[in-house]
């Protein structure tokens, strides 16, 4: 595909070292946009295809991993961009905005739907002058027929913390925090770290996982789902547990310099021994003695101060280690036809709805 911007040129990448290396080498670039999540993706029911836009002296300045799926036995698809794209400014980011929009009506998509952080620039803990303007970037999307999308996929906000050095780490919690991670130690609990996850201790972490949802009222897919999503992303678990009892487990993703907390699951008993809050502090430790600058929390409520969301209790625990709230662009659709896309709405979202999520 030809350029569509001047002295900018689009290319398809096929080869996973290529697509993931210029991933890298744009600000904030997310884990959903890796080759292996999409690889992964592609064992259930979506294609993948990336696309990297360089400059002339071919310096990446947008990529966007593009998940196809059809829709039935019907001659139309849906694309999806999770956390994308990813571009190192807001003109980049518009021409991947047009990308986006072209595959569209090449495919026949009832819509492309985008969800990424800022156009890629999410600000470092501690503030970034390139923290993204947020106005700008839905004015941009609103000016090119980008609507507001009624499905949010993925998390539209988040939280951050630095990964700088354990006192530092210590530091910026609160007082609770550190005394329930002492009080978890004093009490025996103890953390073993799992990597790769093998079966059996997947196992046993997907039934934590079933325990958890059906305590907090979420739905989750399939034990093959998230076995299948563990072993491709080449997960990190932790496990935590007491006097040779399992209490609680968290599975993290790492891609270029970040951390995500993906994945969390415990159980009724022992939750008086505070196993999460040891958890969260090994995980960090760890995510920083191997690299991590960023430690991403991995979904916040709509609003940080709103006591009435329903993540409200979730987020006090995250922000009790410091976690600093970080507000996402959302989830967006584009219409190539718009009367088609209003009549998905209403008749025709099931047939998707379900695959999309991770």
């Amino acid at each position: 595909m030809g350029s569509l911007c001047k002295d900018n040129v689009w290319r398809q990448l096929t080869i996973a070292r290529d697509w993931d290396d210029a991933l890298c080498r744009l600000p904030a670039p997310h884990v959903l946009q890796s080759w292996e999540w999409g690889e992964f993706k592609c064992r259930w029911g979506w294609q993948a295809e990336r696309w990297l836009l360089t400059s002339t002296d071919a310096r990446p300045r947008a990529a966007v991993q593009l998940l196809r799926r059809t829709v039935g036995r019907w001659p139309v698809c849906v694309l999806y961009a999770p956390k994308g794209p990813v571009a190192q400014d807001l003109e980049s980011y518009a021409d991947a905005l047009a990308l986006i929009e072209r595959r569209a009506r090449e495919g026949r998509a009832i819509w492309a739907k985008i969800d990424g952080d800022r156009f890629g620039l999410a600000p470092q803990p501690g503030g970034d002058s390139r923290d993204g303007d947020l106005k700008s970037l839905r004015e941009l999307l609103t000016a090119r027929h980008w609507r507001t999308s009624p499905t949010q996929v993925q998390f539209r906000n988040t939280g951050i913390s630095a990964l700088t050095g354990d006192e530092a780490l210590l530091e910026a919690m609160k007082p609770k925090t550190r005394y329930n991670i002492r009080l978890a130690q004093k009490r025996g609990v103890t953390i073993r770290t799992v990597l790769p996850i093998e079966a059996d201790d997947a196992r046993r972490l997907y039934a934590m996982y079933v325990e958890t949802s059906k305590r907090d009222g979420f739905l989750i897919r399939d034990a093959a789902y998230y076995l299948d999503a563990w072993r491709a992303m080449n997960a990190t678990g932790f496990i935590a547990e007491k006097d040779g009892d399992m209490l609680a487990g968290i599975v993290l993703f790492t891609f270029a310099s970040r951390a995500w907390y993906f994945y969390g699951m415990s159980r009724d008993v022992g939750r008086e021994h505070m196993p999460n809050h040891l958890l969260q502090w090994t995980a960090m430790c760890w995510a920083y003695q191997h690299g991590c600058t960023v430690y991403d929390w991995w979904g916040s409520p709509e609003h940080e101060a709103d006591e009435g969301d329903s993540m409200a209790g979730v987020w006090r625990f995250k922000a009790g280690f410091g976690a600093q709230f970080l507000e996402g662009t959302g989830a967006w659709d584009y219409a190539p036809v718009p009367f088609v896309y209003r009549a998905y709405l209403k008749v025709g979202a099931r047939f998707v709805r379900s695959g999309l999520a991770g």
